[in-house]
């Protein structure tokens, strides 16, 4: 059966899951579009592939459309974020050399204690170079507020550095970096072959980033309103397909013949469930809600999120922060999700804002339906992002 076509690009990460599913799965066929997907070798590649037409929707970094929306992409068009595709599944590792000095600073390697493993990096040499696949991402993001909280100066106690994520392991092996934060399978490999050791996974920084994003142009969202919803559609029910445990081991096997990772169908299983292997000498972690795609409210698109995100950046970037959260909350289009997906009975909030990091443990709220579930939202140090006045 023939279709709409539509192109859409990703980068080999287990986390583009939901738009190999819904290709090979056929939820997009069944939408009625013909899904043609293209891999990218980098973050920046992928970015430019969507700017300038080569692809209609991308798997892209959450921060992406809200730089877009501050003015961080000066000569591109406008970026969306149409859902949220993955909440979570970074993963935070250090070089050996690291690793055993961290050991002698009191971090146990627990895999959950974000203040204690910031603390017991905070003690090595300085500048601790850190390595993510783009400097726009919520790698950085999380990097960023983590080691800012342990009273380090980012560019002087620690940089941040852009390496595409098929890179990140021979830059620990060359002793190019110091430390990464990456998603997978692109940090299992680091531990695997290039000797690194993981020592948190983003969760225990933020329990519930949004990772990547539905991206499109916001000017073609506008002028394909209906082929918007088809895709929309075909990605949500790929996200609830993998949420279920028992097609994780399939979906694995799917990664790795459809995904182009170049990985094993075992690691890429691990990952979908949260047992990370750390160190080459295979000792197992594991991660609660290491990545998910699917239940509560992931696939929302906030806009606190987008404002959460906006803040960072202006911080980051040297903005007038008032005036970049304002520019950027509607850069996630919780307009669209509400409209596409209502026939669908997802459980959609009253509000498209929320206090992040207010929820110490998982939340039932008030929705559309009647009540639903708000994931666990809880950063490390205890901050809370409280956008009321913005939205007021």
């Amino acid at each position: 059966m023939s279709g709409t076509v539509l192109k859409a690009g990703f980068i080999p990460l287990v986390d583009a899951a939901p738009l190999i599913v819904a290709k090979e799965l056929g939820f997009a066929q069944e939408e009625g579009l013909d899904l043609e997907l293209t891999s990218a070798p980098s973050w920046s590649t992928l970015r430019d592939m969507l700017a300038f037409g080569q692809i209609d929707a991308a798997h892209m970094l959450s921060p992406v459309p809200v730089a877009s929306a501050i003015g961080l992409l000066r000569g591109l068009p406008r970026l969306n974020a149409l859902s949220v595709l993955s909440t979570n599944g970074t993963v935070i590792g250090v070089s050996q050399t690291l690793a055993a000095d961290m050991a002698k600073h009191g971090y146990p390697f627990d895999f959950n204690d974000a203040a204690r493993a910031g603390a017991a990096l905070a003690r090595q040499p300085r500048p601790i170079r850190i390595g993510v696949p783009f400097l726009l991402s919520m790698h950085a993001s999380l990097i960023s507020v983590w080691l800012k909280a342990t009273g380090l100066i980012e560019e002087t106690d620690f940089q941040i550095l852009a390496v595409p994520p098929s890179l990140m392991a021979n830059a620990m092996k060359n002793g190019d970096l110091d430390a990464f934060c990456v998603g997978e399978p692109w940090g299992s490999l680091a531990a695997e072959k290039a000797g690194s050791v993981l020592i948190l996974p983003g969760t225990a920084i933020w329990s519930c980033a949004p990772e990547k994003v539905l991206a499109v142009r916001e000017d073609w969202a506008n002028t394909n309103p209906a082929v918007t919803g088809k895709l929309m559609r075909a990605v949500w029910r790929a996200g609830e397909w993998l949420a279920q445990p028992g097609n994780v081991t399939m979906a694995a096997e799917i990664m790795a013949t459809k995904g182009e990772l170049g990985e094993s169908a075992d690691m890429i299983d691990r990952a979908l469930f949260g047992r990370m292997r750390i160190d080459e000498q295979g000792s197992i972690r594991n991660a609660p809600d290491f990545m998910r795609f699917s239940g509560y409210d992931n696939g929302f698109p906030w806009q606190s999120q987008a404002a959460w995100i906006a803040r960072n950046l202006a911080q980051r970037f040297g903005l007038d922060v008032a005036t970049a959260i304002k520019a950027a909350h509607m850069s996630f289009r919780s307009d669209l999700y509400r409209q596409n997906l209502a026939g669908l009975n997802v459980d959609l909030p009253l509000d498209s804002a929320k206090i992040e990091g207010a929820f110490a443990e998982d939340t039932a709220v008030a929705a559309v339906h009647g009540q639903m579930i708000l994931a666990k939202n809880h950063f490390f140090d205890g901050q809370i992002f409280d956008p009321g006045k913005i939205f007021a």
